[in-house]
């Protein structure tokens, strides 16, 4: 099943807010995991880990870095499905 980028958004957005506590709708696309959102790198090693499960791709650690933005991690996603 293919997602939508909104659909993207929308699941990042609840495990982010799983795990900081913030609220859902902080999420946004331009929004920094690090200087936004304040997410540290065990945080964002943890959603990755729910996003791959939730969305069924696999995100290789190597392109963890280059996801600094929530719009980056909905692209990046998107683009991987099968």
């Amino acid at each position: 099943m293919a997602y939508t980028e909104q659909e993207v958004l929308a699941g990042l957005a609840e495990i982010v807010s799983e795990e900081t506590g913030l609220p859902t709708d902080a999420v946004v696309a331009e929004k920094s995991f690090t200087d936004d959102l304040d997410i540290d790198s065990l945080s964002m090693m943890t959603i990755v880990t729910h996003a791959e499960d939730k969305f069924g791709v696999r995100i290789p650690d190597e392109e963890v870095k280059n996801l600094a933005t929530v719009g980056d991690a909905v692209s990046f996603i998107t683009g991987a499905q099968a």
